[in-house]
């Protein structure tokens, strides 16, 4: 096991490029197909086992949901950072929000709310790592 030059270790580093990302409409149409995987408070998993080497990830963050441009591309940022430290079987993810985090009236991102994020998407993923073990 090597280090990368932030100090984790890289067999658990994977990278974001485009082939590990879910970007065809059609391609997010079939996954959301399929019936909810696993909730949490503020998300929705949906899954399909895909033919490719390793995983990929869609993210869908409502406008209606996270009013402000900040928050949506945090959830988005959060999601995937997780995603990509996260060992996951041959799956196509798509985290969708499913209830509002936050309101034009208070701040756009807190530590807080970051935190939170962080604690329902490893539950949401860890879900994941599990189920494919068993």
């Amino acid at each position: 096991m090597t280090e990368t030059t932030d100090g984790r270790s890289q067999n658990c580093v994977q990278d974001f490029s485009r082939e590990r990302r879910i970007v065809k409409t059609d391609e997010f149409s079939s996954v959301f197909r399929l019936r909810p995987v696993y909730r949490t408070a503020h998300f929705v998993l949906y899954t399909r086992r895909n033919a490719l080497p390793h995983a990929r990830l869609g993210v869908v963050a409502a406008k209606r949901l996270a009013p402000r441009a900040v928050t949506r591309n945090t959830v988005k940022r959060v999601t995937r950072e997780l995603f990509r430290l996260t060992p996951l079987p041959p799956i196509d993810c798509i985290v969708r929000l499913s209830k509002p985090v936050n309101t034009k009236a208070g701040p756009a991102t807190t530590a807080r709310l970051k935190q939170e994020l962080r604690n329902e998407l490893t539950q949401l993923f860890s879900s994941q790592r599990l189920s494919a073990g068993a």
